[in-house]
């Protein structure tokens, strides 16, 4: 590989790091909003079908990044991004807990009441959300790493389908086990929201494939790489 291409991919790595990390935390901070996106009037346990929360949106984008990162940089690249997000969500945390020991000024936009009902399930969520991730997301590698071995390089949108479909699952009902234990979400809307959401999620992943292709091809084309091959001298 070229200097000029080496750096390019190191540029990109980093980018694909940061909107990695940006997306996890994101998720983890505005997580207490719930949505309802559907046009038919669908339930299922007393939970309307797609009845999410605004984090599922971004969350999705990790899977997606970890999946490019594996195919293209490797899994030894993809777990250190993870380990990194990992380390991000604890910053975050610290953060929190300094901004809701301080008090607001009486001129404030925001004051003490809104900034704690808003951030104030922030760091259980953080905490939920950590350890279902830290599962989901190193399924999620092993998986992927499984089946692009098991086919030789072949059949991308396999290893990509079946990594996010079982990392997903497992991140999903972690998460909504430790969030109901915390008592941030009632026990009677667990399964509804279960099925909602690994829903919604698989739904996501089948939508990303294209864009994964379209991005391993774009590297398979600026660097010359083989069908299975790896950028690894980053």
């Amino acid at each position: 590989m070229t200097e000029k291409n080496k750096l390019l991919a190191q540029n990109i790595f980093l980018i694909l790091a940061a909107l990695f990390i940006a997306s996890l935390v994101a998720s983890n901070l505005i997580f207490q909003k719930f949505f309802y996106w559907y046009p038919f009037e669908l339930e299922v346990f007393g939970v309307k079908l797609f009845e999410v929360s605004v984090g599922l949106l971004p969350y999705p984008i990790t899977f997606l990044i970890t999946d490019i990162l594996s195919e293209v940089y490797g899994k030894k690249k993809a777990n250190q991004v993870v380990i990194a997000g990992i380390f991000a969500s604890l910053f975050s945390l610290l953060i929190i807990y300094v901004g809701k020991w301080t008090s607001a000024t009486p001129w404030s936009p925001v004051n003490d009441n809104t900034f704690n009902l808003v951030f104030g399930a922030a760091p259980l969520a953080v905490l939920a959300s950590m350890l279902a991730y830290l599962f989901a997301q190193f399924v999620d590698i092993r998986v992927y790493h499984f089946w692009k071995n098991y086919t030789n390089g072949k059949h991308l949108w396999l290893r990509n389908n079946f990594s996010t479909f079982s990392s997903q699952f497992i991140d999903t009902i972690t998460v909504l086990i430790l969030l109901c234990s915390f008592g941030i979400i009632p026990w009677e809307k667990f399964l509804g929201l279960l099925i909602s959401g690994v829903v919604f999620k698989v739904l996501i992943a089948a939508l990303d494939t294209p864009i994964l292709y379209g991005v391993v091809y774009y590297f398979r084309k600026q660097f010359n790489l083989a069908p299975g091959q790896e950028i690894t001298d980053i």
